[in-house]
């Protein structure tokens, strides 16, 4: 069994669909990374290569075991829709509103993101670590816990995933999570 520690990149402040547009984290609040760093365990860590998880991986590494950064577990590749706020637009309203196999031009579904995300997870798991800290994004989290309590993507989505928050999954017998979207 892997416990999976999910944990959520610092804040970017940006007011738009953040995919794999790399904007640096806000990791100014010392406080929340040093209780964040001292709920997790003494795990390897393992980042996506975005910069903003990169860096909330570097702020809670302390002596934990780094590994390398994975670019399968990054966000959500919004291709054309990168850095735009919601509009009703038909297609936009269509992939958050029945998410599965709509993808925004050039982007990628929610079901090539998750199969993506999942590939990796099963990878990292394989290397039979007891507990894994993996930070990333919200999109890359919301498969896990999809995966986690069996549901559809839809109901995925009502999941809210804080920054710096802390998601548990454990892989003992399939996935079951343990805590979503913990501040500590």
């Amino acid at each position: 069994m892997t416990r999976l520690w999910l944990v959520r990149h610092g804040p970017t402040h940006a007011k738009a669909m953040v995919g794999w547009t790399d904007l640096p984290a806000d990791l100014s609040d010392t406080a929340a990374i040093a209780r964040l760093s001292s709920y997790l365990p003494d795990a390897p860590v393992v980042s996506s290569d975005l910069s903003r998880a990169v860096a909330t991986a570097d702020a809670i590494q302390g002596v934990r075991l780094r590994l390398p950064h994975d670019p399968d577990l990054r966000e959500i590749n919004f291709g054309d829709w990168e850095m735009s706020e919601f509009k009703d637009d038909p297609l936009m309203r269509a992939y958050w509103e029945t998410p599965g196999d709509i993808a925004p031009p050039n982007g990628e579904s929610w079901n090539t993101v998750k199969a993506r995300v999942d590939r990796s997870i099963d990878r990292l798991i394989a290397q039979q670590h007891p507990d894994l800290i993996v930070v990333g994004h919200f999109g890359q989290i919301l498969t896990q816990v999809q995966r986690a309590l069996g549901i559809p993507a839809y109901d995925t989505f009502g999941h809210r995933i804080s920054n710096l928050s802390v998601t548990v999954i454990e892989t003992a017998g399939g996935f079951t999570a343990r805590e979503i979207s913990h501040l500590p």
